[in-house]
């Protein structure tokens, strides 16, 4: 799985974190999302996954392999 964020989108909400904290942060100014990890390893797949449902701007984007 290959993970994409858009900065532009994210209004900073921090679903991801909670959901995937080993693989979204957050700036310190800002709030917007870091991706720490765009290729995760495999056990991460289902937070991954809820992350991405629960990110109310929709900023996250995932790609199969």
């Amino acid at each position: 799985m290959r993970v994409r964020i858009e900065e532009d989108r994210c209004i900073g909400a921090g679903q991801c974190v909670l959901a995937a904290p080993q693989v979204f942060d957050q700036r310190e100014d800002d709030g917007v999302v870091v991706l720490l990890d765009p290729a995760p390893p495999l056990e991460e797949s289902a937070a991954i996954r809820e992350a991405a449902t629960l990110c109310p701007a929709r900023a996250i984007t995932l790609e199969e392999d």
